[in-house]
């Protein structure tokens, strides 16, 4: 039975995962003055599957929340250019600078959740981690008014609260808790290896593409490109094999052999598989509850919009929180939803891997101009108790 012996305390909100939706989340509320718990079942600090890749929304956010210079200071190089290769045919952007940033960036995840999960704690909020999500508490009519906490030495106890908040990720407890329903669904999704290579010289990030597969390469801490290749989900087995070093070496120099050399001489770096997921959209509140980041919203990672999703949706969550109270949430899910829906099904479309060259130049193009209208939209007049 859970111990009932801190019912006393309530909390504004209670967050169920600390990396960057969630740290985030917490990090705006608790600067606006809100009593914040934030659990989450992992441990400080630690490293998580990631693109790494925050396009100008996600950097804009951070600067504007004064954690760009943390991230920086941990040595994440700047990205001033980005490459689209077609094949043969090279495209280069140059990253102009506005709204405060002059340059992209990929943390680590070990260094960006962290940052965030540092300023929430500077911010008021209590961050427990080993500590996860058994249940919720309801009150008499059904609202959702807490949530039950299992500790890291396995006791359950009641954390009571005006809003409890899902950054619980793609397959998300609360969600399923409180039934949210599915919104949308893709048809299409990527699957993919990754991994941390020295030795590549930077060029910014750099995204390859030919029929049948995708590669990412992108500069990240510690002097390490992260150097993902996709394929589509349902060939994966056929493409890669049973051996994913191998089948990784053959993808990545087939792109560039450059690359190929880089990746080849490192062959002790452990790789990581991400086995391909549906897309979706779930409905991102309810009484007593709020869903943000992938628990939410989640998409194929081929278009590498993940984490600027995330940081997006906890300012447009926190935002709603603050100017209406936890149970007018209605505009947080419609903002989503407006911001969401083109680069959803960019996304799907990209990642089934149909296209031509020409025709997936102009899926980047579309894809840019939603970017551009996400970004009008976010660096538009923020509410003041939000930025740093």
């Amino acid at each position: 039975m859970p111990d009932r012996s801190k019912q006393e305390r309530r909390w504004d909100a209670i967050v169920i995962g600390a990396r960057c939706a969630g740290a985030a989340t917490a990090m705006l509320l608790a600067r606006a003055g809100a009593r914040v718990l934030v659990v989450d079942r992992g441990a400080y600090g630690s490293d998580t599957l990631s693109t790494h890749a925050l396009m100008r929304t996600g950097v804009a956010l951070l600067h504007r929340w004064g954690i760009l210079g943390a991230i920086r200071a941990a040595g994440t190089p700047a990205v001033r250019t980005t490459t689209f290769v077609y094949g043969g045919e090279e495209v280069a952007v140059e990253i102009k600078p506005g709204d405060g940033v002059d340059a992209l960036c990929a943390p680590r995840r070990t260094v960006l959740d962290r940052a965030l999960a540092d300023a929430a704690m500077a911010a008021g909020a209590e961050v427990r981690y080993a500590t996860s999500l058994e249940g919720l508490v309801r009150d008499d009519a059904g609202r959702v008014s807490g949530a039950i906490l299992r500790s890291s030495v396995g006791q359950l106890h009641e954390e009571h609260s005006a809003l409890v908040i899902g950054a619980d990720g793609r397959q998300s407890t609360l969600a399923g808790l409180v039934g949210s329903r599915l919104l949308s669904a893709t048809e299409n999704s990527s699957a993919g290896i990754f991994g941390y290579f020295p030795g590549i010289p930077d060029r910014g990030y750099r995204w390859y593409f030919r029929p049948g597969a995708h590669m990412a390469v992108i500069p990240t801490n510690d002097g390490a490109h992260c150097v993902c290749a996709f394929v589509p989900r349902a060939r994966y087995r056929d493409v890669v094999g049973t051996d994913a070093e191998a089948g990784h070496r053959r993808l990545v120099a087939s792109f560039d052999p450059g690359i190929g050399e880089a990746v080849a001489g490192n062959a002790e770096i452990e790789l990581r598989r991400y086995v391909g997921a549906p897309g979706h959209m779930r409905q991102a509140h309810g009484p007593g509850w709020a869903l943000v980041g992938d628990a939410g919203y989640f998409k194929d990672p081929i278009t590498a919009h993940g984490i600027t999703d995330a940081l997006r949706d906890a300012e447009l969550l926190a935002e709603a929180v603050i100017r209406s109270g936890p149970d007018k949430l209605g505009p947080y899910q419609e903002a989503r939803d407006h911001l969401s829906r083109h680069l959803f099904a960019l996304t799907d479309e990209i990642a089934g891997f149909g296209w031509t060259f020409e025709s997936l130049k102009e899926l980047h193009a579309q894809l840019s101009a939603a970017m551009k209208h996400e970004h009008a939209h976010m660096m538009r007049t923020e509410t003041p108790r939000l930025v740093a």
